[in-house]
């Protein structure tokens, strides 16, 4: 098991080239020394990283189900470490960039750490599908595309590239239809938060629907949002579609607004194109942490080492009020949990001759949801932009996790947003998809503008 885990610990460099999947003897280890997501079964040896034993699948006694709220079982948990200004350099080697800034210059900022607990658990039919893909599932087009047959579970559980660690992000599961009515908020350099958009949003992921009529094979990802409020944007809608082949079948996006009343399409919903419901402080190609093609970056894949990630969350989902999650310079952190957890660590660097307005990120996906992490973005320059903190529940009622909420610093503006923070209704999971139909743009708006 040593010798396993310090193989996956320290990797040899890899050609973005080397498409093929990992051979039937590597992919024995999943279930063994590797949970059938591929993350490290065992604990650390220091004991606060523990073993994986299944996830949370058992609901606390005052979880209420379909209510949109999830109870949070470590409701009385004490915090073991508080790290701060004065103590941030004894754990720098566990913290981002953006969280030693954060520490080093605002008094107000710390991180309370709780004991960490492996929650994520996931249904036994994509864990079966995930260990059929590790020995079947490929990257093409130098990790562009991933071929069209790789379906229904984490296509890379053993990734080699740091291409195949950004797909399990795109791929990875969690639950298979949602919606949320949810709310984005921009805290400007004065310390005044401002909400930009409250919206309605509905994600599907068809990778997980095969065996659904009428759903595209290549298409992975789709999610459309009608926004409700501020007035003078209400009525408006827009969508993403994407695809495992981006080269041949580029993301489809599209908006529409009540005053030209028809669905245009929105080519421009891609890259480093500024969100406007989200006060512009996010960028397309970072919404859920990474969305869209990879094709301006060169994505390395460093390794894994131990990070304070946002875990278990469910105080800053359910618990803290809207008003106390806010302060002038930064989230509130009485509503953050902070975990110790192994991570991923990919590096993203433009490629010479692409445009972007950062130059370097590095991202940190926590091992056993690929959602739950960090990454820091840096200019061109080389000096630090934007971080983002991406924070995870367990859904324990459908086995899914859930890692929709974050903040995102903008260190050049002095600001920050907080994004899908959600409303008195809560989160919701549909107990199944939605007809194909049902989906389209023009359905999506004649349902909106129906009621």
């Amino acid at each position: 098991m040593k010798k396993h885990a310090i193989a996956l610990l320290v990797l040899a460099s890899v050609s973005v080239h080397g498409l093929a999947a990992v051979g039937a003897d590597e992919a024995k280890e999943l279930g063994r020394s590797l949970t059938k997501y591929g993350a490290i079964k065992a604990g650390n040896k220091e004991g606060t990283i523990p073993e994986y034993t299944g996830g949370l699948t058992k609901a606390p006694a005052d979880f209420k189900p379909k209510s949109g709220f999830w109870a949070d079982p470590f409701k009385d948990e004490k915090a073991v470490l508080r790290i701060d200004g004065k103590n941030v350099d004894q754990y720098a080697d566990k913290l981002s960039e953006g969280q030693k800034t954060l520490l080093k210059k605002h008094p107000t900022y710390y991180m309370d750490v709780y004991p960490s607990h492996r929650t994520a658990a996931i249904p036994a039919k994509v864990l079966d599908a995930t260990v059929r893909n590790a020995t079947t599932c490929k990257t093409l087009k130098n990790g562009l595309a991933v071929e069209a047959d790789c379906r229904g579970g984490l296509p890379f559980p053993i990734p080699k590239t740091g291409y195949e660690v950004m797909w399990n992000l795109q791929l990875r599961y969690k639950a298979d239809t949602t919606t949320k009515s949810s709310r984005s908020w921009v805290v400007d350099s004065s310390g005044k938060a401002v909400m930009t958009a409250q919206q309605q949003t509905l994600e599907e992921t068809p990778y997980y629907h095969a065996d659904l009529d009428g759903r595209d094979p290549l298409m992975y990802w789709r999610t459309h949002s009608i926004t409700q409020s501020p007035v003078r944007k209400a009525g408006e809608a827009t969508g993403i579609v994407d695809y495992l082949d981006p080269t041949e079948k580029p993301r489809r996006a599209w908006s529409y607004t009540p005053g030209q009343r028809r669905v245009k399409l929105a080519p421009e919903f891609s890259y480093d194109t500024p969100v406007s419901s989200m006060g512009g402080v996010t960028l397309f190609d970072e919404l859920f942490v990474f969305s869209g093609m990879m094709d301006r970056f060169d994505f390395k894949l460093v390794g894994k080492k131990e990070m304070y990630i946002p875990y278990n969350a469910y105080k800053l989902y359910f618990g803290c009020k809207t008003e106390e999650q806010f302060m002038p310079s930064h989230a509130n952190p009485q509503c953050w949990r902070w975990e110790l957890h192994r991570v991923w660590v990919v590096e993203a660097t433009l490629k010479p001759g692409n445009r972007h307005v950062y130059a370097k990120r590095t991202y940190y996906l926590d091992e056993d949801t690929y959602g739950a992490g960090l990454f820091d973005a840096y200019d061109q320059s080389g000096k630090l932009y934007r971080s983002l903190f991406n924070s995870m529940v367990q859904l324990y009622d459908v086995a899914a996790p859930y890692t929709v909420k974050n903040v995102i610093y903008d260190f050049n503006k002095g600001m920050y947003a907080l994004v899908n923070d959600g409303l008195e209704g809560g989160y919701g999971v549909l107990d199944k998809p939605m007809a194909n139909r049902d989906l389209n743009p023009e359905a999506v708006v004649a349902r909106e503008t129906a009621r």
